[in-house]
Parts: C-alpha cells; structure tokens; sequence
C-alpha cells in the first residue's frame, strides 16, 4: 500500500521475506538492488547479455508507460526490478502495490513476459479502442507462474478483458472494487509474484464479461413486420431493412419477424423476399454472406385470424430468440386502415417487450377526414404512449425534405431573406407521369389523402416553420404545428380538382363514376408575421405530362431596376428564384440575371446550378431506409405527432366534405396531359407564372 511524506512524496510499501517494512524512499532503492542484482555467479553467465539490454530495457520502460497510460489513464513507470539501469524510474501507482523479487537468473525469462505484456498492451488498446473510448481497464495484474509456458490466452469484450499469460506474464481482469479487494486481505508469494493494479474511474459496466455464447448472439433489436406477405412489405420494407443491414446501420444479431395469416415457414417467408434483396452499388463486398446472414435472422409466424392469439405466439417466438439478454422491438404495422385498430390493441396487450423500448411504426392514411383520425387517435394513444408512435410516409424521407432544415438554418445567405418582405410566393408541385392508382385508391383514398395531407403540408410546414431551439424531433414538431393551425381556412374559388380520363387503350384501373380527384391545386395563406400575404402554391397530380418535384421559391422583382429595358419584355422571368428539385435530377438551382457575353448590354436569367450526381457520386438510400433508421434512432421529427394530424385534417376536411355532398365535381383530363386547364387560371389569379413553362 502506498503512503505519502510531508512533501507529497510517494513510498513504495513493500513486504519482504524477513518480514521487514521498508518506506524510505533510498531504502526502497537499496533493497529493490539486493533483491533484484544478479550474483556473481549468474553476473558471469549472462555478462553479455546483461551489456545488450542495459539500454534495450530503458527503451523498453519509456515505450511500455507511453503504451499502457494509453489504456489507463493512470501516470505509470514501469518496475524495473529486474533491470539495474533502470532503478531511478521506479514510482508507486496510485491505489497500487507494488512487491519485487527474484534474482539475475530470471533475467531473460523476466525480459521476455514484459515483452509479451508490452505486445499484449498494444493488443488491447486496439480493441477498447472498437469498444469505444469510454471503456477503460479496470484493473491489470501481473502474475508470475512456477514454469514457462510458450502460448497466450486473450479473452476480450467490451464489457471486461481477461488475458492470461503464464510464467511472466500478464492477466487483466475486470477485478472487485477496491473495498472488496483490501491490502489486509492480500497475502503475495514474494518469490513469484509482481502485482500490478490500475484503478479506472471511467470503467463503469453493467454486463459481465462471462456471458454466454447464447446470450451473445441474443438479439439487441427485433424488428417485426405485421402484414409481411403484402407488397409493400416484399417491395419496400424488407429490402429497406437489408439495406441498413448490409450497410451496418443494423445489429448483426437483428432479429426479423414477419406476420400475416399466410400458413408459411421461415425457409419460404426467406424465399419470397430473397428475390426482392440487392446490395449497394457502391459497396458489393460480401452481398452474398451478407444476404444469406440477413436470410438466417428472419423468421416467420402465422398469425391466424384471431389477432390476440397470434400476437401472444409472435411475442413467444419473440422472446425464444431473444432469451435472457436485454431487446427493443419495433413494429412495422403494414395493413388496411380497417384492421389497424385491432392489431394495433392486440400487439399492445400481448406482444411489447417489457425489456426494452417499444416503437409502432404505422402507415398512411392516418384516417379518412378529422372525425375518424380523432377516433383513431384516441384508441392508440389509450394503448400506447405518443412518443412510441411513428405515422410514416415515405414521400417525407427523400434527401430533398431532409435538407430544408439544413438550407434555411446552415446558410447566412437565406435566414434573412426568408419572409414576405423578399419572398413574392412558393411553388410546391408533385406531378407524376403514371397512373398508378388501383382500384381501392379510388375507393375512397384520392390524392388528397394519400398525398396532400401528409406529404405537402409537412413540406410546407418545414419550410416555413420558425427556427426550433434545437433538432431534437419534438422541437422540430413544435414549430411544425404552431404552422399548420396558422393556415387559412381553404377558399372553394382557391381548390382546382381533376380527374385524368382514360382511352380504351390505356390499362388503369379508373372508376368512371367516382369523384375521388387524382388532381389538386390550391392556393394556401399562412396568417403569422413572417408569411402574411404570400401565396403557397400547391400542385399534385397522377398521370401528368412528366415525373417531378420540387420546391420553387420566387423573389420579389428588383425595386426600381434600372435595367428593366435590357431584361425583355417578361420582367417576370426575371425575378430570382430558388429551385430545390428532387426529381427527375435531384439538384439546387439559382435564377440570377447575368450579362450574355460580347457588346452590347443584354440580361439572361440562368441557373446556377448544383446536380447530386455530378458533385456527390455516392448513391441515395430509398426513403424507407432513411425512415426506418430514424425510428431506430428515435428521431421523430419527419413523422407526424397527433396535433399536427388534426390541424393537417382541419385544413382539408373541409374539402373532403364538399366532394362527399357532390357540390364540387373534378375537372377531366387527359391522361398525359398537363393537368386542368383551371389551374393556369389559378396561377394568374395570384400573379404568379406557371413554374414550368
């Protein structure tokens, strides 16, 4: 036990075979050289070894401090026992001890166990390094066997590491804490055994390192997919959890469970979704291992007709793979709207964990109109807590939602322009080429439901929502829906609706006596400060004349601009404008004016102009994997919360009413076309050019 002077200086406390205390400091070093000097006889024998290494062990010293404070964090000298030269860097470790011994007979066999333990050090470095750099070693003793063995034996973990060496060698042990592993109770064999222990305050674990193999391949997170045989589970869900699988953005001890009333077993479940798996293009290494291990960790149940029994068998399965260890378990609820309250309250009394975190991931529509979402609403949030759910919609995971955030509160050159006093209006347009809808979207969903209650106004919301505190998903939504109940109360005279019509020759699936619209464009106003009088110009569209998406901010024209004669005779398209476009080439561009070069004095408008592809050659993930790591993560601010699903509903309900009384009928058009002709008008109305003419 160490023990300090009036200076402050440290004494080693050693305990001899004669039973003698030695705490003077030159007497540690007198003693230290009786015992630790080899005899003229061995002095003789190892005479030119003794001169090779006199140097070497200082070196070896220097390099083992460097390497082990590393580790420890602890100032440490190496005990030179063993090497003469060496004595003046002896120094006590703090709440160590320290006993030396032996004779120059043991020199060569000492030298090589501090090498092992210099090797060893560096070994283990590395891996606390993988672990993290929080963890620490506890504690390290060196202990000295009766023979030479010539192997190591490493044991490590994140949680504790044990090496033994034996015969001068070193075993790291996570130990007891100091009170349970007293001095009075320590009894060292002074003839054998060089003690060593580093105290590590910022080691502080609660697994053992004695695990099981079992429990090790145990899974940390089971992700179960309700409705697994449907398509957008084969299409979507199970390659986006490959994905981050082959990625590493997944435990490699995941487990996934697929559910639905199909009498199946895991080698076919495996089989249907094998073939929808593929591997990053920019990254091939290991597709097939990789595949065949995401493969191995998926499994599948029956769930029946009765969902409460099912359930209690998923959560059984569940907890056979899971065994003893400690797993968060998300659900992916993918099922009609009409079976989502019954499998959400049966998954809620008979299959969370109750070892870990639970998240519900549900799919859109949230609802028909403001009644049934409440209604909805009101029987998850009697089951589970708000933060557990996750209301997804893919539209809202592209890379162009994720950076509006990013554009507006990382760029100086924007905050101050975003506000009425320089902003004249904003375009938000989602047209597609193909008319995808079936049968059950015309039902009932329409593009109001599908995508303008979700999709745009998040989009909306985001981009003119006020700077939150902080990225933490509540304070993001906080802002998002003091956003959405700013908006004004939807005009008729500012709704266009559509509905495209098709020729014999073309193969949808339309209702020819259904008004559901696939077509809507409408005008909004958010009353607040910031955003008083400027028109949000909203267009969606199925089996429009081209894909796109994008976002165009239009500024306010030049006051008083002495080159309006060199601008042309549209002084409209020469206001500046800011495109954020995600489709058909994910790009940002900027409209300026600009001189064309040569004489004379004329002004174009180009773009400047920022293509992904050309400057970013990485490949963008697809929107469910980007949502679904956010619910790993728990980052909810993509995903709508309760308020802001029933402000987004009383802005449209509304709407929905009239086209449910037949007072408003969709215009035709053709499919492939441009849209209704009433929109153009739409546009003119507010003073504002259609975006893509």
């Amino acid at each position: 036990m160490d023990t300090l002077d009036k200076k402050g200086n440290t004494f080693v406390h050693t305990v001899s075979t004669d039973g003698v205390d030695r705490r003077d400091s030159e007497g540690v070093k007198l003693y230290l050289k009786q015992k630790c000097t080899p005899s003229r006889k061995t002095q003789k024998k190892s005479k030119g070894v003794n001169v090779f290494f006199f140097f070497l062990s200082s070196l070896i010293g220097i390099f083992s401090v460097h390497t082990f404070s590393l580790c420890s964090r602890t100032p440490l000298k190496v005990p030179p026992c063993n090497f003469p030269g060496a004595l003046n860097n002896i120094h006590s470790l703090t709440g160590g001890r320290l006993v030396c011994y032996g004779g120059g007979a043991n020199f060569c066999r000492r030298f090589y166990g501090l090498r092992l333990w210099i090797l060893e050090s560096l070994n283990l470095q590395q891996r606390n390094r993988k672990c993290g750099p929080a963890h620490e070693f506890k504690s390290i003793r060196s202990q000295e066997k009766d023979h030479l063995a010539n192997h190591l034996e490493t044991t490590s973990s994140c949680e504790g590491q044990v090496i033994n060496l034996h015969n001068d060698s070193i075993e790291t042990t996570s130990t007891q804490p100091p009170e349970e592993s007293s001095a009075q109770n320590y009894e060292p064999d002074v003839s054998t055994e060089v003690v060593t222990s580093i105290e590590s305050k910022a080691f502080q674990q609660t697994h053992s390192s004695s695990s099981s193999i079992e429990d090790s391949k145990a899974p940390s997170l089971c992700i179960a997919v309700i409705g697994a045989t449907g398509e957008l589970a084969r299409g979507k869900i199970f390659p986006a959890l490959f994905a981050l699988y082959y990625s590493g953005f997944l435990p490699e001890n995941v487990g996934i469970f697929g559910y639905s009333r199909k009498d199946l077993t895991d080698e076919e479940l495996r089989s249907i979704i094998a073939s929808t798996l593929t591997c990053r293009v920019d990254h091939q290494s290991n597709c097939g291992d990789k595949m065949d291990a995401f493969l191995s960790r998926t499994y599948y149940l029956n769930g029946g007709h009765d969902n409460t029994h099912g359930m209690s068998k998923l959560n059984a399965r569940m907890e056979q793979i899971e065994g003893k260890s400690e797993a968060n378990r998300i659900f992916y609820l993918s099922v009609p709207q009409e079976a989502l309250l019954d499998v959400s309250s049966c998954l809620a009394s008979n299959a969370q964990t109750q070892k870990g975190w639970n998240r519900i991931i549900i799919e859109k529509p949230f609802g028909f109109d403001a009644l049934t979402s409440h209604q909805l609403t009101k029987s998850l949030l009697s089951k589970f807590q708000e933060k557990q759910l996750y209301r997804i919609d893919h539209l809202l995971g592209r890379n162009l939602i994720e950076n509006l955030t990013v554009l507006r509160f990382a760029n100086l050159v924007f905050q101050p322009l975003w506000s009425r006093t320089y902003i004249r209006n904003v375009q938000v347009i989602l047209s597609e080429d193909l008319a995808v809808p079936t049968g059950r979207y015309f039902d009932g969903y329409g593009i109001i439901r599908d995508i303008v209650h979700s999709h745009i106004l998040q989009t909306i919301a985001l981009l003119a929502m006020e700077p939150p505190i902080s990225l933490d998903g509540e304070d993001i939504r906080n802002e998002k829906v003091k956003v959405l109940r700013s908006i004004r109360k939807l005009e008729p005279s500012d709704i266009i609706l559509g509905q495209y019509k098709a020729s014999t020759g073309d193969k949808v699936d339309v209702y020819l006596n259904s008004l559901t619209p696939t077509y809507f464009a409408s005008a909004l106003f958010i009353d607040n400060a910031r955003w008083d009088g400027v028109p949000f110009l909203i267009k969606a569209g199925l089996g429009l004349i081209n894909h796109r998406v994008e976002i165009r901010i239009q500024f306010h024209r030049v006051p008083g601009n002495i080159y309006c004669e060199r601008i042309g005779h549209n002084i409209d398209l020469a206001t500046n404008e800011l495109i954020l476009r995600d489709a058909p080439d994910e790009a940002i561009l900027v409209r300026v004016n600009n001189k064309i070069p040569g004489l004379g004095l004329q002004l174009d408008s180009p773009e400047l102009n920022l293509l992904y592809k050309d400057k970013y050659k990485a490949e963008v993930p697809d929107s469910y994997e980007h949502l679904l790591l956010d619910v790993i993560d728990g980052d909810s601010h993509l995903f709508m919360r309760s308020d802001e699903l029933a402000a987004a509903w009383n802005i449209l309900t509304p709407v929905l009413h009239e086209i449910d009384r037949k007072n408003v009928a969709p215009e035709l058009y053709e499919l492939g076309g441009r849209g209704p002709t009433g929109a153009y008008y739409l546009w003119a109305k507010h003073g504002v050019p259609w975006g893509e003419d």
